[in-house]
């Protein structure tokens, strides 16, 4: 193959990853949405409980204001959601009694767990038939592209996609 039906090549998989991306970005977006719902959630509520499921033992406020990107106000009208919900407890930090933690239900957790396990069953049968490099790729794909996002979010909060020399971006 030619230098150039390689570049072609390359260009035409570049953007068809970039469509599929997109595609994918959006179902997990309503994947999320359809999760919340159901959960009687905000979608944000839903992935700051995934993040806390994730975390070991109690955080703060704070904590959970960057876990999330939110500001800390935001980050405590959400720990309002979730205890109203019954998913969290504030308690008060055993060495620093000055401090509040929120601390996961566990009985709700559980909950939260088998439904995803009810869910997963279906995501795990989409990769039994790939090898272990190719789980690997994907692994690490999802790896950059979580490290990746947070640059991105990082950007659009600065204000940078405002500036002119934002055209080419990280």
């Amino acid at each position: 193959m030619s230098s150039e039906a390689a570049g072609d090549r390359r260009n035409g998989l570049l953007s068809e990853l970039s469509t599929e991306s997109r595609r994918y970005m959006a179902s997990y977006a309503l994947f999320n949405q359809a999760v919340a719902d159901h959960l009687k959630l905000h979608p944000t509520d839903l992935q700051c409980l995934n993040l806390l499921s994730l975390e070991e033992g109690p955080v703060t406020t704070g904590r959970i204001a960057r876990l999330t990107g939110l500001t800390t106000g935001s980050a405590t009208r959400l720990v309002d959601r979730l205890e109203r919900a019954g998913y969290v407890v504030r308690e008060r930090d055993a060495v620093d009694r000055r401090r509040v933690l929120v601390a996961t239900v566990p009985e709700r957790i559980e909950e939260f767990g088998r439904m995803w396990a009810k869910l997963s069953g279906g995501w795990y049968a989409l990769f039994e038939e790939l090898e272990d490099d190719e789980l690997a790729l994907l692994i690490g794909h999802m790896r950059r592209t979580v490290e990746f996002t947070a640059v991105q979010i990082a950007r659009i909060r600065g204000g940078e996609l405002d500036s002119p020399e934002a055209e080419g971006g990280v």
